[in-house]
């Protein structure tokens, strides 16, 4: 039991956090200095249960290989995503909080883990190869989803949208589907890079990776999840007061719970740049964006569908420039399967940009 608690600290902690903070939520509130702490604390031991799910994430990663490992990682950050906005609609009048936590996920992954890892792997390692078939499917995906859901409602007529948006999330789990059965069974290989070379060093690690318990891992992981949803709904009630008192832009929101639901694949990208593997880096951004747009969309659609919550998916102006840009750039780059640190401080720099305008309050 000690060595249990001693390995799963933040289940503990946030445990104990819920325990303390639910009973003292509306006098939290009512103190804007309280609600700030409140805040700040909520939103680190989220931050630290998410280094939980990318622990867990990982160990199952490591037990199954790729490209099930990437899957399992994004797969765990998209649900929490999912969830914190979710919860966050449910306490908010913003039709655009979906569309901005989209948008702030997508820059997030693309140009600020990729970028980060692409200038830790190229200052460490120089050039690093990657599979060029994986960035080509992921990209073709990206910017078609993106296309579909977020620029074409600009030009639908508003008697469609409704009949459009149920349209669209059909199709985004259809689309998913589709993919996984690629990226798992006919083209598994588009996502793996050296995958035909096996060591001896190699098979010695396969042998080991059958003493991971997969079944605790898995458990400890949902569980992790859960608790990040009920962490979610206080964080959801501070932040929504933070913001109003503040004057801050209220798509802050958003772009703190792209940060939330990134921070397992971001410290998980950076490990593997820096042990000079790209390839696990490009299938975590790359297939974190695609798992975003195609999980996301439909389960926000459906949401809006069941609770009667307007929803808003088309870009503006500003988002357009920048995922255009950043699609461009991407198109660039991910054509020779080679990464090097100009190319993360390109990338990097959309990032500070896309920073720039969510401050100001032009996104």
């Amino acid at each position: 039991m000690k060595e249990f608690l001693q390995q799963e600290k933040s289940i503990l902690i946030s445990l104990l956090s819920l325990a303390v903070l639910i009973p003292l939520e509306q006098t939290i509130l009512a103190s804007r200095v309280f609600n700030l702490l409140a805040l700040s604390a909520v939103f680190m031991i989220i931050m630290y249960s998410a280094l939980t799910v990318a622990h867990h994430a990982e160990a199952l990663a490591e037990k199954y290989g790729e490209p099930y490992g990437t899957m399992i990682l994004t797969l765990s950050a998209v649900v929490v995503e999912v969830l914190i906005i979710g919860i966050m609609m449910a306490h908010s009048a913003n039709i655009n909080l979906a569309r901005d936590t989209i948008v702030a996920a997508i820059i997030l992954d693309i140009n600020g883990l990729l970028g980060i890892a692409a200038i830790i792997g190229g200052i460490k390692h120089g050039v690093q190869d990657y599979n060029i078939n994986s960035t080509n499917s992921f990209i073709s995906m990206i910017i078609v989803a993106v296309g579909i859901s977020m620029v074409m409602p600009i030009f639908i007529d508003e008697q469609w949208q409704e009949s459009y948006l149920i349209f669209l999330a059909i199709l985004f789990v259809i689309m998913f589907v589709i993919f996984t059965r690629v990226q798992i069974k006919e083209h598994n290989y588009f996502f793996q890079y050296g995958y035909k070379r096996k060591t001896a060093q190699q098979q010695d690690t396969h042998s080991s990776h059958k003493k991971i318990n997969g079944f605790y891992h898995a458990c400890m992981l949902i569980i992790a999840i859960v608790l990040i949803g009920f962490l979610s709904e206080l964080l959801s009630a501070f932040m929504s007061r933070s913001l109003s008192n503040s004057g801050l832009p209220i798509a802050l929101g958003a772009l703190a719970v792209a940060i939330i639901s990134a921070s397992p694949e971001l410290i998980t990208a950076i490990k593997s740049a820096a042990e000079n593997r790209m390839q696990t880096v490009i299938n975590i951004a790359l297939g974190a964006s695609l798992a975003t747009v195609l999980l996301t969309i439909p389960a926000m659609i459906a949401l809006s569908l069941i609770t009667h919550h307007d929803i808003n998916f088309a870009l503006n102006p500003i988002q357009i420039t920048l995922l255009t840009i950043t699609f461009w750039v991407s198109i660039i780059h991910f054509n020779d399967g080679k990464s090097n640190v100009l190319e993360g401080a390109i990338h990097f720099i959309l990032f500070i940009v896309f920073l720039f305008f969510m401050f100001t309050g032009q996104i």
